[in-house]
């Protein structure tokens, strides 16, 4: 949309905004950008910077999805060639994606049916009715009854005085020993007393109020939260995957840079194509998601699946142009990879989230 305020008669011969001197055809500040022009604002002028801008935005996102979704590897190559303005930046455009496709996941994600807070005297309780009801000669998943008397008398609920244990003899202990001591510890003292704050707890149970132990106890207190509901850990962890992603693509882009070493890309080259694919990944699962929420099926993540590994496929061999032997042994090895890295980085996550919880 064009503007009253672009014509030849109001253009200048100084850049409002920089300074820069300027020609009559200059239509914009070579230095800044900003439109030469002295005319005053008027209302039309900001209905006509708005409506243009905003048509500006979606042309270069409606492009930028259908190059992505239906060309792979194009728009990697067209960025690292110098074609920037007609795409949305790869890596907002990466962050976007991650973000709406993990409110979708993490809306769609439930632990309806989980129970993860079976107790030793739960089982108790079960195994006394049912012994109870019928002394013959039964199984009770899986355990012959004539032991059920011997894990009844066992698994008898103890009192968090059972587990007590001195700070003397706790610095005597192994690191492994001393913190499956205070855990234990911890865990049996929550249940019992309810009482939450662990300064009071460490003077009860006299022991010493160090940091470390302050952190201990609020993890088991934590861990007691997560099992009684796991949902809020999982909401937690899921607002930070995002970000754990945007950290694990720059590991994994290393190792595709050297499988790729002898081609024309540098590393950063390498990790736009990687943003790029890991973005068609996150379109393409959030609306295999939406659909399945909407048919109570799992019937588009599954196709989902088959459309990613071909797009995959055809993304490297479009970006690298190498021929189809090497990139199916290459696309193989970086699964590999891939899979083996996302185990690892999902373990220290989930143990680092939890640590911060």
């Amino acid at each position: 949309m064009k503007s009253k305020r672009a014509l030849v008669k109001y253009r200048g011969e100084e850049c409002l905004n920089c300074g820069r001197s300027l020609e009559e055809e200059h239509k914009f500040c070579p230095s800044c950008g900003q439109l030469n022009s002295t005319k005053k604002l008027a209302l039309g002028d900001f209905f006509s910077e708005f409506f243009s801008g905003l048509f500006a935005y979606d042309s270069r996102f409606i492009r930028t999805m259908r190059v992505l979704l239906f060309k792979p590897g194009k728009i990697s190559k067209d960025y690292i060639h110098g074609k920037r303005m007609r795409y949305v930046n790869p890596y907002r455009f990466f962050l976007t994606t991650a973000i709406v496709f993990f409110l979708i996941y993490g809306y769609d994600t439930t632990f309806d049916g989980l129970n993860l807070d079976k107790d030793p005297e739960d089982i108790t309780t079960e195994l006394e009715k049912l012994s109870e009801k019928n002394n013959a000669d039964i199984e009770f998943e899986g355990i012959p009854f004539v032991q059920l008397d011997s894990i009844i008398k066992s698994s008898k609920k103890k009192s968090y005085k059972d587990y007590l244990v001195t700070q003397q003899a706790i610095d005597t202990m192994s690191i492994n020993e001393a913190f499956s001591a205070k855990i234990k510890l911890f865990d049996h003292y929550l249940k019992e007393t309810q009482i939450s704050n662990s300064e009071q707890a460490l003077t009860e149970l006299k022991l010493d109020n160090t940091a470390y132990n302050r952190w201990l106890f609020k993890k088991v207190k934590d861990f007691n939260v997560v099992r009684e509901n796991p949902q809020f850990f999982l909401n937690y962890l899921i607002s930070k995957l995002p970000f754990i992603i945007f950290i694990f693509l720059p590991i994994f882009t290393l190792f595709l840079s050297l499988l790729y070493i002898r081609s024309k890309y540098n590393y950063m080259e390498h990790l736009t194509f990687a943003f790029h694919t890991q973005s068609m990944c996150f379109i393409l699962y959030g609306v295999a998601l939406l659909i399945d929420m909407i048919t109570k099926n799992s019937y588009a993540v599954n196709i989902a699946n088959i459309i990613f590994i071909g797009y995959l496929y055809q993304g490297l061999r479009k970006f690298y142009e190498q021929g189809k032997f090497k990139t199916i042994v290459k696309f193989v090895i970086l699964n590999i990879i891939f899979f083996t890295l996302a185990l690892i980085v999902g373990l220290i996550s989930i143990f680092g989230s939890f640590a911060i919880f």
